[in-house]
């Protein structure tokens, strides 16, 4: 049995997609994460890499609501979220590492300035910033992404823990 602890910590995880403040997670809070982070990073919306980020948001949206949106309007709630949390995802959070992954991926193609397909730890905690992280936190996060200490970030790091942030509390 989950217990309500769990439900409390995944519930406190619904505001960092609940981009616009307004009590539900919907398609404009992924667009909206997206057009931050295109405008932090000066890359246009037109260009490939803006593409893929908005094609990875709407993947992310499409994942989210297809495991949350349990009414159907396109609106995912926090008691939606958190149910859909803890009934799909707890027992299996690779599940919502691999709903993220496009967007991940093309996020960490924003911040890759040197064609390695990573991003370093001052970048990581630029994207981390524009989605809503305190920048105390998200300077700790950054460092705790980068695994091998070598300074950069992966895909292969940051898949796994941001699916480990959103589904176990700990």
């Amino acid at each position: 049995m989950v217990s309500t602890e769990y439900e409390r910590r995944i519930a406190a995880r619904f505001a960092t997609f609940d981009q616009d403040g307004n009590g539900w997670i919907d398609r404009e809070d992924f667009n909206a994460a997206a057009k931050a982070l295109l405008a932090e990073f000066g890359v246009p919306a037109r260009s490939d890499k803006g593409q893929a980020l908005y094609a990875g948001a709407e993947a992310f949206w499409q994942g989210m609501a297809g495991m949350a949106d349990r009414d159907g309007d396109q609106r995912i709630t926090r008691q939606e979220f958190v149910s859909g949390a803890v009934k799909r995802l707890h027992d299996n959070p690779e599940r919502f590492g691999e709903i993220a992954r496009p967007f991940l991926h093309a996020a960490l193609s924003l911040a890759d300035r040197d064609g390695t397909a990573t991003a370093t730890v001052d970048d990581t905690v630029r994207v981390l910033r524009v989605l809503g992280v305190a920048p105390e936190l998200a300077r700790a996060i950054a460092a705790g992404l980068d695994t091998d200490g070598d300074g950069r970030i992966a895909e292969t790091e940051i898949v796994p823990a941001f699916a480990r942030y959103f589904t176990i509390p700990e």
